[in-house]
């Protein structure tokens, strides 16, 4: 017996010595990454699909019913005319027979950019430049395929395809920081997610597009360096000031308009869409009839919703749908329509839960497709007869997603039934999908599907991210729920050491989003904040227990859960946060003088939130890029779930820079210097609040560095600056 027990424990001695541990050179370098495979796209045929090689070299057709490759559509090594090494990205016509190929993007905000771009005909086997004018920004291609549009500084331009190649200047009128033609303002593009505003017609025959003039927003500017990574050699020894239209809450918001041209004539006409003079257009689209657009806009409240169905030659519009709300429209209600059959699906949370609603194209309720206390999360598209709809939800579960269809009666069908996080991105016609899965255990699984659900094949396993985290020395994450001291039941999972005994007491890490309708917690690999929990499996091996709790505000439990914060942001986002930590700390493991907390923009906002809440249940706490008064946040987002500064001044001053006197515990704020999203101004003014108030608390900036706080050497130096920040404070 004692010489078993020896071998026992010599094996567990070999096993512990094997076991890797988890560096921030290997997270940096992507060692524990998902493998994905890139540029996925459905073809018109509605049986196949594209992807890009692993080289960026070949695009190959690839077949829905198998998974194998039935054509190479692009070889750069073979390609003749102008020369291309490598592609980024490409987009790949309706007809199939022209691929644009992107290449050179530099990056303006969160989703736009400019890049060079190449057209690529699939017969010939020819490559030319798409414009010789300069960079281009969001490029389209006509239904026919004949066409391409695509913006530059700031205006709308034409490239014909077919015949005599020739490129038209649709607009003139654009400018920086003056109007913008196409593509939204930076307010547009970060809060309604989108960052294309044009479309063609059904026939091809019209353009359409929303207009912005940002004249009277008040600019914003914030100064560049020289900096490194990348070097800006010109500011070397003047700071550059780069100055942008950036309305904030309160503040004038861009004057939209719609317009559309006939592209026969050239014709230029004005929709005549009633549109608040500070309210919103978040999408046009046309349908498929050929001279109807749908607009949809927005009150500035956000409490109105209205659909027109507008005739693009005449100008004129009627109304077909309004939807409104007590506190707010969400975002998902209109960023799903699709307006190119006689019909169109939205997503409301009228009867308390997001479901879907079917209509026809002048407004009428055809039925409500989908009923419960589940929310819908995701609205994929319909049949060829338009009688059956596909969708992503969690189906009472708010931990999970499942891909799911809904018929006519109302009938609903898992199509993905294994627990986790499923998401889907369907073929033409949704004959088949092409699905990816995760669990909390399990990194995600890219496989095939037919519209009946079954699985067709398994395009990537992440097999070996499997090997690489079965030898590293962790712990399996636990999923966990409590009930708070005012009888919420919140969510959360917990990360604790290989080595995990309960008779110690462990230092704890609480990470948090808790932004409206985010999940931070959930049945999926996407937990943590690199994703796989690997940053949080490192703290563990130092000794922490790393836990995350989706308090109130956060989605997938309905209306009346998401919307409970509204007015009052931060106030209930906080208390549960203290609740959580309360919870943690009556657990006979935990030692509940050692929790810290931390959070990056509307989590490093709660962070600040939490440890100012007026209970002392956190030594430290580290705010990335936090808000620190939603005065100085844009209007679209702040006002969404604020109203205005002048409607609710009270509930603005439920913000860090109005109780930093209540701070308890040592406090650590990280801030990118060049960050368009959340100005440094909110570190910057609370840093002073704290000075004069004699409260001591430790700053980290970054030079040039965004809202991502990345580039060179920085992601690996801010984690090292919060790693060595915690354990100074938690560890003995």
């Amino acid at each position: 017996m004692k010489r078993l027990l020896m071998l026992c424990c010599m094996m567990w001695a070999v096993l512990a010595a094997s076991a890797q541990e988890i560096t921030l050179d290997n997270m940096m370098s992507g060692r524990y990454a998902q493998r994905r495979i890139g540029g996925l796209r459905p073809a018109a045929d509605g049986v196949t699909y594209t992807k890009m090689s692993d080289d960026r070299m070949q695009i190959l057709r690839c077949s829905y019913a198998t998974g194998e490759v039935e054509a190479v559509l692009l070889d750069l090594r073979s390609a003749t005319g102008s020369r291309v090494e490598r592609f980024s990205d490409y987009i790949l016509s309706p007809d199939g027979r022209t691929i644009l190929l992107e290449t050179d993007a530099q990056p303006i905000y969160r989703r736009s950019q400019t890049a060079v771009y190449y057209v690529y005909d699939v017969q010939s086997r020819t490559i030319a430049p798409l414009s010789e004018g300069g960079a281009q920004e969001v490029p389209r291609f006509s239904p026919d395929g004949s066409m391409v549009a695509f913006v530059r500084d700031n205006n709308l331009f034409l490239v014909s395809l077919r015949g005599e190649r020739g490129e038209r200047q649709v607009t003139t009128d654009g400018r920086f920081n003056h109007v913008i033609n196409g593509k939204p303002d930076w307010v547009y593009e970060e809060e309604f997610e989108y960052n294309c505003a044009y479309d063609f017609s059904a026939d091809s025959k019209m353009l359409a597009w929303v207009r912005f003039d940002e004249t009277e927003v008040p600019t914003f500017a914030f100064q560049y360096f020289k900096g490194s990574h990348p070097e800006m050699q010109q500011n070397a020894l003047y700071p550059h000031d780069y100055a942008y239209k950036y309305p904030k809450a309160g503040e004038r918001n861009s004057t939209v308009s719609v317009l559309s041209y006939d592209i026969a004539n050239g014709a230029t006409h004005t929709i005549d869409v009633p549109v608040d003079s500070d309210g919103y257009v978040p999408r046009i689209q046309f349908t498929g009839m050929a001279d109807k657009l749908a607009v949809v806009t927005l009150n500035r409240r956000q409490n109105r919703c209205d659909i027109y169905m507008a005739d693009a030659r005449s100008g004129k519009s009627q109304l077909v749908l309004r939807e409104t709300s007590d506190t707010y429209v969400e975002l998902s209600y209109y960023s799903h329509l699709d307006f190119s059959r006689n019909q169109f699906v939205v997503l409301s949370d009228r009867d308390g839960y997001r479901h879907l609603y079917l209509y026809t194209l002048d407004g009428k309720l055809l039925r409500q497709l989908t009923k419960g206390e589940a929310v819908v999360s995701d609205y994929y598209g319909t049949d060829a007869a338009g009688t059956t709809f596909f969708y992503a939800g969690t189906e009472g579960n708010p931990l999970e997603q499942y891909v799911c269809k809904v018929d006519m009666k109302g009938r609903v069908t898992k199509l993905t039934p294994q627990a986790g996080v499923n998401a889907a991105s369907f073929s033409r016609h949704c004959r088949y999908f092409i699905n990816t899965f995760s669990d909390l255990n399990t990194p995600t699984v890219t496989a095939i599907y037919d519209a009946k659900g079954k699985q067709v094949r398994v395009l990537e396993d992440n097999a070996a991210l499997r090997e690489t985290y079965a030898a590293l020395n962790i712990a399996a994450p636990e999923l966990f729920s409590f009930t708070t001291g005012d009888g919420i039941q919140l969510n959360g999972w917990m990360v604790k050491p290989a080595d995990f005994d309960p008779t110690r007491r462990y230092p704890v890490l609480m990470y948090q989003y808790s932004g409206p309708g985010d999940q931070q917690v959930h049945n999926s690999w996407a937990n943590g904040f690199m994703g796989g929990l690997i940053w949080e499996h490192r703290l563990a091996q130092k000794g922490y227990i790393v836990a995350c709790v989706d308090g109130r505000g956060t989605g997938g439990r309905g209306a009346e859960f998401l919307k409970c914060t509204y007015m009052t942001m931060g106030d209930k986002e906080s208390h549960d946060q203290v609740e959580a930590a309360l919870y943690l700390g009556s657990l006979p493991y935990v030692d509940k003088d050692r929790i810290a907390i931390w959070g990056w923009s509307f989590g490093g906002f709660n962070t600040i939130m939490s440890m100012t809440e007026g209970r002392p249940v956190f030594r430290c706490g580290v705010a990335v890029a936090p808000v620190t008064d939603w005065r100085f946040y844009d209007s679209a987002y702040t006002e969404r779930y604020m109203r205005t500064p002048q409607e609710n001044p009270t509930g603005y001053d439920i913000s860090p820079l109005h109780r930093y006197e209540q701070l308890h515990g040592d406090l650590l704020i990280c801030h990118g210097l060049a960050d368009d999203n959340v100005h440094f101004q909110n570190a910057a003014e609370l840093s002073e609040q704290l000075v004069q108030a004699g409260i001591q608390f430790e700053m980290q900036m970054y030079t040039n560095r965004n809202h991502s706080i990345y580039g060179g050497n920085t992601r690996r130096h801010l984690f090292t600056r919060i790693e060595q920040f915690l354990d100074k404070h938690l560890l003995p």
